[in-house]
């Protein structure tokens, strides 16, 4: 059996939502509490056993490559000034063990095209795929449950979650039926559909487990929904082929695609966080209790 070793991280976007903050910077570096979303999604490839990182990227991306590269000087500076903790921090951000290739995306033809050009790094092995701007928070990585339902079935993963029907044309829809605790058989996939044509209320979100077949369907697929190459019809042609599995993640997931999901993760890993969150958990409760008093 094949493991799992190698994540596909699609940064290419423009991240439109986000200006003018994304202007020059990478949606996928804006931070949440002190990392950047990349490097929370890094952290669970990693920890879901993934030792190969492939980033698609494109025009001004480079902040994430240099991210995940070594800064001599800061580190440096840091061993100078005797400043330890902080040297660890900078020094964990990519483990020793772990590669890096960056590929760049030369037109943004769509998610689907920007996971085909992964094709020659991927080859013949099964790959995960991780969209950055849907942050996880999960007592056991979301990727690493994944990984577990990929070596018990041998199939295709999708990660899913229940979405409410009037915002089905914002995700990937699946038609399945209930296979076992947590996992559904898919029989169909949809992009994108209006409210009354979704085939469920079971949404696509940001992880996938998928065989390299799928690069055999990415390279027959035409554009799609907003006139990009769509994963979803490519996953959807997989279908006719091999099984295919969706499953329904224990966890909690942000959409840092969306202004008000940024700003719920960003409290809510504030509360959670080791050094700031009993102060931050305090200020938060002051917050509301000066407003009831205002009322």
């Amino acid at each position: 059996m094949d493991k799992v070793r190698k994540a596909v991280f699609p940064v290419a976007g423009l991240g439109t939502r986000f200006l003018p903050a994304t202007k020059a910077s990478p949606k996928e570096m804006l931070p949440v509490v002190d990392k950047p979303l990349i490097q929370y999604a890094v952290e669970e490839a990693i920890s879901a056993g993934c030792d190969q990182l492939i980033f698609i990227t494109g025009r001004g991306k480079r902040a994430i490559a240099d991210h995940f590269d070594v800064s001599y000087e800061l580190e440096i500076e840091l061993e100078r000034k005797g400043k330890k903790a902080l040297l660890e921090q900078v020094r964990a951000v990519l483990p020793s063990h772990v590669s890096t290739i960056v590929l760049r995306q030369p037109y943004p033809l769509g998610l689907g095209h920007a996971v085909l050009m992964a094709k020659p790094v991927v080859g013949n092995e099964p790959f995960a795929v991780l969209l950055a701007d849907d942050l996880m928070l999960a007592d056991e990585p979301v990727l690493t449950q994944m990984v577990h339902q990929y070596e018990h079935y041998q199939a295709g993963i999708l990660g899913v979650e229940e979405i409410p029907l009037e915002h089905s044309s914002r995700y990937g829809v699946v038609e399945a039926r209930n296979w076992d605790e947590n996992i559904y058989q898919v029989s169909r996939i949809v992009e994108k559909p209006r409210p009354e044509e979704a085939p469920s209320n079971l949404g696509v979100v940001g992880r996938y487990i998928l065989p390299a077949r799928i690069f055999h369907f990415l390279e027959k697929t035409q554009s799609g929904a907003g006139g990009e190459i769509q994963l979803t019809d490519a996953i959807a042609a997989l279908l006719g082929e091999r099984q295919v599995l969706a499953y329904r993640f224990q966890g909690q997931r942000f959409d840092c695609g969306d202004k008000l999901g940024y700003l719920q993760a960003t409290m809510t890993f504030a509360r959670l966080h080791p050094e700031i969150g009993p102060a931050f958990t305090e200020y938060l409760q002051q917050i509301c209790q000066d407003q009831k008093m205002g009322e």
